[in-house]
């Protein structure tokens, strides 16, 4: 039996970093409206952007702090050429964190074997509206169709629970989210919705545009019977039984209902910076280190200090909140 480590990321409001965030790529295949502007961005430079015996090395001091799960992100991490190699190497490390992936979905029909070989546990697909016009609009691509097949590749890949995450936007796609419940239900996914949050790249958050956890519920419940699901722990998740259950639902009500009090989340950029929330808008260089030289302990001290300093929550409702420069393609999710 595996000995855990002691957990050493430990912040100053009582909360123990255990949830590592890593972005592999900021690309994406994808020019989702809420996120970025149809040209896209100005990728990294692949000289910036971490190598694999980087990203793993730092994954590994990561693991013995004490984190216990992993979850590749990006842009698209899909994208990374060597993701396979990269999962079978973070499953490899003593001891074995849990591996999940979130994905657009595009290229998960080919890779969704691959990676549950490798040691990929479990993926959440992002996927808005199951109206192919609409996801052409909202996406700025006539993709639908792979999303549909990446999700069927995960499930009988055994990459499960397979979880899709919705954003719902005013006048956009929230009329149909009661549509996208029974899409999923019928398919055994799990539908989680999340609020849209001020990480768009063009910073046009609005959040009059926004559909709160309140309204998303007042539609679900107009053709489901919706039950809350008390335990919930450090899960971003507030979930609810759909009709007696087993099936639930979830909402991520990031900006209406915060959850900063139990979160257990740090997150590592493409790039190597370390960021302690979300919403920070500052992150700390581990790249640089790194390359000249640091040793693992000089790189966890790095790590348990960023920790130490997390800010008791976001702050998205205060009047002096700012958001980050960077979007979320960038942080990573």
């Amino acid at each position: 039996m595996t000995t855990l480590p002691t957990p050493r990321l430990h912040d100053r409001f009582g909360r123990v970093g255990r949830d590592l965030r890593v972005s592999v790529t900021d690309r994406c295949n994808l020019r989702c409206t809420y996120c970025m502007p149809a040209e896209g961005l100005d990728w990294l430079d692949k000289p910036e952007m971490l190598t694999d015996d980087e990203l793993v090395r730092l994954v590994r001091v990561m693991v013995g702090l004490g984190v216990t799960n992993v979850r590749l992100t990006g842009g698209e991490p899909l994208l990374r050429r060597s993701l396979v190699d990269v999962v079978g190497r973070i499953a490899a490390l003593e001891p074995r964190p849990r591996i999940a992936m979130t994905t657009n979905g595009i290229g998960l029909d080919r890779l969704a074997a691959p990676l549950a070989a490798a040691g990929l546990d479990r993926v959440n697909v992002s996927l808005d509206t199951i109206d192919r016009v609409r996801f052409q609009d909202l996406t700025r691509r006539d993709r639908f169709g792979d999303v549909e097949a990446g999700l069927k590749a995960a499930a009988d890949a055994g990459l499960t629970p397979v979880k899709v995450n919705a954003v719902a936007m005013r006048g956009v796609n929230d009329e149909g989210v009661a549509d996208l419940l029974r899409w999923c239900l019928d398919r055994g996914y799990e539908l989680r919705f999340i609020e849209q949050m001020p990480l768009d790249a063009q910073h046009a958050w609005d959040r009059s545009m926004m559909v709160s956890q309140a309204e998303i519920l007042e539609r679900l419940g107009e053709r489901f019977r919706l039950t809350p699901v008390e335990e919930r722990g450090s899960a971003p998740a507030e979930l609810f039984l759909v009709d007696g259950g087993p099936e639930t639902v979830g909402v991520i009500a990031s900006v209406t209902a915060p959850f900063c009090a139990a979160c257990d989340r740090v997150r590592l950029t493409a790039d190597g910076q370390l960021r302690n929330c979300l919403f920070s808008r500052r992150e700390i260089d581990l790249r640089g280190p790194l390359r000249a030289g640091a040793t693992d302990a000089e790189l966890a001290d790095l790590v348990i200090g960023e920790m130490w300093a997390k800010a008791a929550g976001h702050g998205i409702d205060r009047p002096d909140f700012e958001q980050p420069e960077r979007p979320m393609s960038a942080i990573g999710g």
